[in-house]
């Protein structure tokens, strides 16, 4: 198994594995997704690839803090795929850590919904050292 950057060629299985996630995509729409996160410099995609086979990925964000100085990087997407899971990719992927470090970045951050099929999701975080530090809110604006 190798952590590398994303490219064009994964995005149908990136496809997949947003609908895994919870979020139900086409590969076009993907293909668009894609192509917008990686014209912006502050965005960085990983995915865990096994023989060619794109098996899991991290969305990574970077952000400057307003109370701190520095800069944090949050995942805004993680996900394995259900066939992957439990065999320590999820904890390769997160150790984008590294990446995050070589970035100047302090901190890094996730979000994960309040849903129950994500319990075993929030118990990896905390076993990885995540603290349960805060609460997110949403509003829609469509």
């Amino acid at each position: 198994m190798k952590i590398r950057k994303a490219t064009i060629n994964d995005i149908p299985e990136l496809a997949s594995l947003m609908t895994q996630l919870g979020y139900p995509t086409s590969v076009e729409k993907m293909e668009i997704r894609f192509n917008n996160i990686e014209s912006n410099p502050s965005y960085h995609t990983i995915v865990a690839d096994i023989g060619g086979k794109v098996v899991g990925m991290a969305g990574l964000c970077t952000g400057m803090f307003y109370e701190y100085d520095g800069s944090y990087i949050r995942i805004v997407a993680f996900v394995v795929d259900s066939n992957y899971r439990r065999k320590g990719l999820g904890k390769k992927l997160i150790e984008a850590e590294n990446w995050a470090r070589k970035q100047g970045a302090s901190v890094i951050v996730l979000n994960s919904g309040n849903r129950e099929e994500r319990n075993n999701a929030h118990q990896f975080y905390l076993n990885l050292g995540f603290k349960d530090k805060s609460t997110g809110f949403v509003k829609s604006l469509l």
